[in-house]
C-alpha cells in the first residue's frame, strides 16, 4: 500500500481489509476530480454518483435554504465526502457541497463501490464502523447545538477540529455554530 492518504489506507485502518482488497479500492478509485474554489461538487437536486475522498484542499456542506445557507460540516484532506443520503438512496440531493478553495479528490463511482461492498465482509465492515462514526458525530453535534451556548459550541469544536479554524473562512464556521460572523468573532477575542 502506498504511503501518501488514499482511501484505502482509511478502510485499512479503521478495519484489516486483505492485500487483493485494497488492490481493488486503490484500482477502482482512481478517477481524479479538480475543483477550484467556491466550484461545486453536488449542487441540490443532481443525484450523488460518486463517493469522494479528499487529497486535497477544504470542502463545505451546506443547506442552500432561501433565507440563508446552512452549514452542517466541513471535508478536509483523508477523508471521504458524498451527499451520503443521495449516495445511499439514490435520490436526488438535498443539500450542496462546494469546494472553499482548489481541492483535489479521487472517486469511486456508486455501482462499483456498492458492488465491491456486497461482495466483501472485510469492506462492509469498514463501512459500517464509517457509518457509526457518522452517526454518532451527527447526534452528538446537535446535542451541543440544542444544548450548548455559544461558547460552549466554539470550545468543543476547538477541541474537536482546531484546524477548521485556520482552514475554514469564518462566515461557514459561523453559519456551522449556529451564530453570526460578529458573534464568532467576538467570542474568540473575548
Amino acid at each position: 500500500m502506498e504511503d501518501e492518504l488514499s482511501p484505502a489506507r482509511l478502510l485499512h485502518a479503521l478495519s484489516p481489509l486483505s492485500e487483493d482488497l485494497i488492490q481493488q479500492l486503490d484500482e477502482n478509485w482512481q478517477q481524479e476530480k479538480q475543483l477550484n474554489a467556491y466550484e461545486f461538487l453536488v449542487k441540490k437536486g443532481q443525484k450523488e454518483s460518486y463517493l469522494y475522498f479528499i487529497k486535497s484542499g477544504s470542502i463545505r456542506i451546506f443547506y442552500p435554504d432561501e433565507a440563508k445557507e446552512i452549514c452542517v460540516g466541513f471535508g478536509h484532506p483523508g477523508e471521504l465526502i458524498s451527499s451520503f443520503p443521495s449516495f445511499i438512496k439514490n435520490l436526488p440531493s438535498a443539500f450542496c457541497i462546494q469546494a472553499l478553495r482548489k481541492t483535489t479528490l479521487t472517486r469511486i463511482s456508486r455501482d462499483k463501490f456498492f458492488e465491491l461492498l456486497n461482495a466483501n465482509y472485510d469492506l462492509e465492515k469498514c463501512w459500517r464502523i464509517l457509518l457509526e462514526q457518522a452517526l454518532i458525530g451527527r447526534i452528538e453535534r446537535e446535542a451541543e447545538m440544542l444544548n450548548g451556548n455559544p461558547e460552549e459550541r466554539i470550545n468543543r469544536l476547538l477541541q474537536r477540529s482546531p484546524h477548521v479554524f485556520q482552514n475554514i473562512p469564518f462566515k461557514y464556521i459561523a453559519s456551522y455554530l449556529g451564530m453570526t460572523p460578529e458573534t464568532l468573532s467576538r467570542k474568540l477575542n473575548s
